[in-house]
């Protein structure tokens, strides 16, 4: 399993999203996630910066690490066209490092543009559209399409590495699996669910395909402290993507996890100094099958520590 760190662009400002880059590739990390946010998950997370323009800057900082998207939603905010253009712009910048992760969204991020929150089924519809279109982009030549959801006039990216960008998607169950297997490289998930990825083995149209998986920790020398910083932090994670896809805003987060108790946190994220929780939790998605894994550690302030701990202990444990 390669083993790889997020940047968390809703608990970080972009300049420190840069330095956390820099210093994760030199912790030992293999690949690195970003988040693609307009608003935080909750308040007290406090950052959302662009994404896109913090991956120009990681570009430069950073000379051996895969870099990634987890996950941009390419039907609303962003329309598919520009999108292509801004992962091949990304993958030239860094060499060709780079993997474009995309997903169906949440209304979090999506409703401000005021277009409204369509239903799964038809989110679903506009992705795959929004696929196509990218995937005949990094053909090069000029691209036409009119669906039921986009229209693209005589669009062409003028500067396209030699190698497609690959792509990846998030899917959460039968139906995502059945739709975009044959037609992305990689599996992104957020649960060890190996039957998801027995699924998705079986649909994927080449051997090769990674499976992307992520997982939030939250170290710190004392547990308690760690406990409490992840319940402030992470209490909405628990949700679900049905639940956390339709809400609408860091409020409706906030009253959805309002009972959440800190020890409910602790059953479902590893906190604390203990190496062999977090082997045991990333374990389970080694079990469920999937190849790779990204670590989330909770809270901008422990990021240096964090980082420390990986490079001497938490990296060859796991290795």
């Amino acid at each position: 399993m390669r083993l790889g760190y997020t940047l968390m662009s809703e608990q970080s400002g972009p300049r420190e999203l840069v330095v956390h880059a820099a210093a994760a590739e030199r912790a030992g990390f293999e690949f690195e996630v970003i988040s693609d946010h307009y608003f935080p998950w909750l308040d007290e997370m406090g950052h959302s910066p662009y994404a896109w323009s913090v991956l120009g800057a990681v570009t430069q900082v950073t000379s051996q690490v895969e870099l990634m998207t987890y996950v941009t939603c390419p039907t609303m905010r962003y329309h598919p066209a520009v999108v292509a253009q801004k992962a091949a712009t990304v993958d030239l910048l860094s060499g060709g490092r780079f993997t474009l992760g995309l997903g169906a969204g949440e209304n979090l991020n999506e409703h401000v543009v005021g277009a409204g929150w369509p239903p799964v089924n038809v989110r679903h519809e506009m992705l795959e559209e929004a696929v196509t279109i990218i995937k005949e982009l990094f053909q090069g030549g000029y691209v036409s399409f009119s669906g039921d959801h986009y229209r693209v006039d005589s669009a062409k990216l003028w500067d396209l590495p030699q190698q497609p960008v690959p792509i990846g998607i998030a899917v959460s169950g039968e139906q995502s699996v059945t739709t975009f297997a044959p037609l992305v490289d990689h599996l992104i998930a957020v649960e060890p669910q190996a039957e998801l990825v027995a699924r998705w083995d079986a649909a994927v149209g080449h051997p090769n395909s990674r499976k992307i998986g992520q997982l939030p920790v939250c170290w710190a020398p004392d547990r308690d402290q760690a406990v409490t910083r992840a319940h402030e932090l992470f209490r909405w994670f628990g949700g679900g993507w049905k639940v956390n896809a339709e809400l609408p805003g860091p409020s409706g987060f906030a009253g959805a996890s309002q009972f959440v108790r800190p020890e409910d946190v602790a059953d479902s994220i590893p906190c604390g100094p203990d190496v062999d929780a977090i082997v045991k939790a990333v374990r389970e998605f080694e079990d469920a099958g999937f190849t790779d894994l990204a670590l989330v550690q909770i809270g901008d302030e422990s990021q240096h520590d964090f980082l420390e701990f990986a490079e001497k202990e938490l990296l060859p444990a796991l290795r």
